[in-house]
């Protein structure tokens, strides 16, 4: 079994509302994020961690949507650690795979996902990613530059995140006792010393931060609606 829990409980402070509410494509960001879910197959269930101000609301969606894989809707943390802690105490009993990811990202597909764990199952843990192409710099208090980044060998994370239950379990159960505080389950594991292999991917995957990003994910998931003779017309072809 492979359980997905979904971080939905964050606060949106940059967007100044909860953007996983706002709508692109005609549903809520956070519709397209569980629906890709949904779809993969090889996903046996969902838990979503939201506030629970949201929880009747995330449970309507999911009736419309008839969302048959929502098995849990919980309370998240202050931190975004604790409401994957939260997660992992309400994950079937027999899941030998979770995967997390994260709401805000609702241009995930069920390939990527299914990528993601095609590794986790021959490696143990798996995380979507993305070359860095720009130019990295270092900058002081005063925001001056400081120096440059070697980009080589850097890259983007993304979610999902895949690792076998065990070792999931086990990197929270470290962290938890080390009171350490993580932005990511790689960054747990690898306080394991256990690898990760990463997926590299070539496809939008963005996380909806400013407001300027619905826009994008809305011409996004209109693109790949478009049938392939429609996109090619346009292209001129």
């Amino acid at each position: 079994m492979l359980s997905a829990i979904i971080v939905a409980a964050g606060s949106s402070q940059r967007m100044g509302f909860n953007k996983l509410f706002a709508a692109i494509a005609g549903k809520p960001v956070i519709a397209h994020t569980i629906r890709a879910f949904e779809r993969a197959s090889s996903i046996t269930e969902i838990i979503v961690v939201a506030c629970e101000d949201r929880h009747d609301e995330i449970r309507e969606m999911a009736r419309d949507e008839s969302f048959k894989k929502v098995r849990s809707i919980i309370a998240g943390g202050e931190h975004r650690q604790d409401s994957v802690r939260a997660g992992l105490d309400h994950v079937n009993v027999d899941a030998k795979y979770i995967a997390v990811h994260d709401a805000a990202r609702p241009l995930i597909t069920p390939e990527q996902i299914e990528r993601v764990f095609e590794q986790c199952q021959t490696h143990g843990a798996g995380a979507l990613a993305e070359p860095i192409n720009d130019t990295i710099k270092r900058v002081d208090v005063d925001f001056v530059v400081a120096g440059s980044v070697d980009r080589h060998q850097l890259y983007a994370m993304q979610t999902p995140q895949i690792f076998e239950r065990d070792l999931i379990e086990e990197a929270y159960r470290v962290i938890n006792v080390g009171n350490v505080s993580v932005t990511d389950e790689v960054s747990a594991v690898e306080r394991l010393g256990r690898k990760v292999v990463l997926v590299l991917n070539e496809d939008f995957n963005f996380k909806i931060t400013y407001p300027r990003d619905l826009a994008l994910a809305e011409f996004v998931l209109k693109q790949r609606a478009q049938p392939l003779s429609e996109i090619d017309k346009a292209g001129g072809d």
